[in-house]
């Protein structure tokens, strides 16, 4: 059998140099695992007590570490001399153990926080001790990138599930955990991790050892690093991504850039289609918040069990497609680019909560038929004229209302004359998160009632003017209709002359 050089193993250690520390030395450790490489800061003394476990365990050579000097010892001639022979030292090391490192050099040189076989030891470790009770607590669990990447790639390159030879570092106890683990969370990195060369958003992972998940929050990540997470649809009901998504469709339908023309199982259609994609048929919160969404795709379909949607801080112009989502019942798209709200009735038809606010907004046409709405948020948006509220004025279930941060809001007594669009329902609507007072009620019902007097006054002079116009001859002035139009109704007052103007030509 042909004998391991250092230049044949993917796993190499040089020392690159030295600092003095207070008034000892400490070496500068460069590791390299294939791609990926990191370093790690030791004086001697770690060198000597990591030997000394070495010697204890693994039957190491007890003369291979250089010995201790203590005079001169931090001079640059016996440095570099003991910089050379350290280095040989974890060379030699290193080839000594070729599949797995003990646990001892596998945290002297940090293989526990960027090496894979280090990562899923110290991991399966850590469950191995504490697994069975963060199951029965019911606890959010943390994992990060680098973690499941080092999780995935085990399992895909087929190594011993305990390479170092201790059971407690199995890979099976990870394997045991991600297939009960119900909530999860993982948060990435953006550039280097730690002192390495790893950028976590590079690496992808795999999601389908999770059999289990009720929850799960990704943060920081790249949806393209993300595999496996269609694999969750059976379980999952609350579902979390945040500054990882460019589109809804990379995260609810990652499988479209493999069919151009897909449709949502249970859906009826007339187009043709390559694949019919499965439903998330227990998804019922889906948070997309702070991501660069510019358009809510017909990924939607995919999630017709949705009650909460939040959307906030992306760029989304436009409210569409969620006519799909027949349960919505709340929805957040706070902090977007909405300029208009057409039609949002008729894709809003059961909404109880919507906040609006950090938008574009100057009119509110469009609120007027959303009878189940409670809650309005229409905060730090350009709305400006108080004849906007008549448009959610009559509103039957409305209770609270925030227009803080708007135009309007400098209007003077602006409590009060938006309280009076509401009419007999002010007392029970809570503007800017404050009930109304009794004075602002008194003030209300004296707006009211100059409302109702100036509009009971309109009806009497249109009254008047329609009983004029129709006891007036043809012959007095008035505009004739023309001989084609004699069956027709009579003129708009909108087109008719005044009649002091009509009788001013005639004089």
């Amino acid at each position: 059998m042909e004998s391991v050089t250092f230049e044949d193993v993917e796993r190499k250690v040089f020392i690159v140099g030295s600092e003095l520390v207070e008034n000892y030395t400490v070496y500068i450790i460069e590791v390299i695992d294939r791609d990926h490489k990191w370093t790690v800061k030791h004086r001697y003394s770690d060198f000597h007590d990591l030997h000394e476990k070495l010697t204890a365990e693994k039957k190491v050579d007890k003369h291979l570490l250089p010995p201790k000097k203590m005079i001169g010892k931090n001079s640059k001639s016996l440095v570099e001399k003991r910089q050379k022979e350290l280095e040989v030292y974890l060379q030699t090391v290193l080839l000594r153990f070729p599949i797995a490192a003990p646990k001892v050099l596998s945290c002297f040189l940090h293989f526990h926080q960027y090496e894979i076989n280090g990562i899923t030891a110290a991991l399966a470790e850590d469950l191995f001790h504490k697994g069975e009770h963060l199951l029965v607590a019911g606890e959010v669990f943390t994992l990060q990138p680098l973690q499941l990447y080092a999780i995935t790639q085990q399992l895909r390159l087929a190594k011993p599930t305990c390479s170092n030879g201790d059971a407690k570092a199995d890979l099976g106890h990870i394997l045991d955990f991600t297939c009960r683990l119900k909530y999860l969370k993982i948060t990435g990195t953006r550039g280097e991790v730690g002192s390495s060369n790893i950028q976590e958003h590079s690496l992808t992972f795999d999601l389908s050892i999770f059999k289990a998940l009720v929850q799960i929050e990704i943060s920081e990540c790249s949806s393209k690093q993300i595999n496996g997470l269609p694999s969750l649809k059976s379980s999952l009901a609350t579902m979390s991504i945040h500054h990882s998504a460019e589109t809804m469709m990379d995260i609810l339908v990652p499988e479209a850039f493999e069919f151009p023309q897909w449709e949502a199982d249970e859906l009826e259609t007339d187009c043709p289609v390559t694949a019919v994609i499965p439903a998330w048929k227990t998804l019922t919160t889906l948070d997309m918040s702070h991501n660069h969404i510019s358009r809510i795709d017909d990924s939607v379909k995919l999630i017709p069990k949705v009650e909460f949607l939040d959307l906030s801080y992306n760029s989304l112009s436009l409210v569409e497609n969620l006519q799909h989502l027949y349960n919505l019942i709340h929805l957040d798209l706070s902090y977007n680019k909405l300029t208009v709200l057409e039609g949002v009735h008729t894709k809003l038809g059961n909404i109880k909560t919507l906040n609006l606010a950090g938008n574009q907004l100057d009119s509110l046409v469009g609120l007027s038929k959303l009878y189940s709405l409670v809650n309005l948020d229409l905060s730090g948006n350009k709305l400006g004229q108080l004849e906007e509220i008549r448009n959610i004025g009559a509103l039957p279930c409305l209770e609270k209302l925030s227009l803080t941060n708007n135009p309007m809001c400098i209007i003077p007594d602006y409590r009060t004359k938006v309280l009076a669009q509401f009419w007999d329902r002010a007392s029970e609507v809570c503007l800017d998160c404050t009930a109304p007072t009794e004075k602002e009620l008194d003030t209300v019902e004296v707006l009211k009632a100059i409302q109702k007097a100036k509009e009971a006054k309109d009806r009497m002079a249109n009254t008047e003017k329609k009983t004029g116009e129709e006891a007036r001859p043809s012959g007095s002035g008035a505009l004739q209709p023309s001989s084609s139009s004699h069956s027709a109704a009579p003129c708009s007052p909108s087109l008719a002359q005044p009649a002091s103007s009509s009788q001013g030509n005639n004089q």
